[in-house]
C-alpha cells in the first residue's frame, strides 16, 4: 500500500526591504466628484491606497508612523508595480514617496 504524501502549498508573501513599504493602490475613478460618467477610456489618476506591508526597518523607525492598513496619499513616480495579482495594484514605493496618511480623530466629548 502506497503513504498518501499530503501537500501543503505555503502562502507567497511579498515583504519590501530598506525604507520600503507594500502598497495596494486604489480603483481609478470612473466619475468625477460632480457626478460625471468619465467614458471607458479616461480616468482620473488616484494615488491613494492601503499599506499591506512595511518593511522591518520602517516598522521600528519612530520617524514613520505607518502602519500595516494605513490609508496613504503618494507619489506614484518611484512606484514599482508587483506582478503578484490579476489586478496588478501592488506596488513598493519608498517611504519618502508617501506624502501623508489619513487618520481619523477621535470624537469630541460633550462635558
Amino acid at each position: 500500500m502506497m503513504a498518501q504524501t499530503r501537500r501543503t502549498t505555503a502562502l507567497e508573501t511579498v515583504e519590501p526591504i530598506g525604507k520600503r513599504v507594500l502598497i495596494r493602490k486604489d480603483e481609478d475613478k470612473k466619475t468625477t466628484k460632480g457626478g460625471i460618467e468619465l467614458p471607458g477610456n479616461i480616468e482620473i489618476p488616484t494615488i491613494t491606497g492601503r499599506v499591506v506591508a512595511v518593511s522591518s526597518q520602517i516598522d521600528r523607525d519612530e520617524d514613520y508612523p505607518i502602519a500595516q492598513y494605513d490609508r496613504i496619499l503618494f507619489n506614484p513616480k518611484n512606484a514599482v508595480p508587483v506582478d503578484f495579482e490579476g489586478d496588478n495594484r501592488l506596488f513598493v514605493i519608498p517611504v519618502e514617496d508617501i506624502v501623508a496618511v489619513f487618520r481619523r480623530s477621535a470624537p469630541k466629548s460633550d462635558e
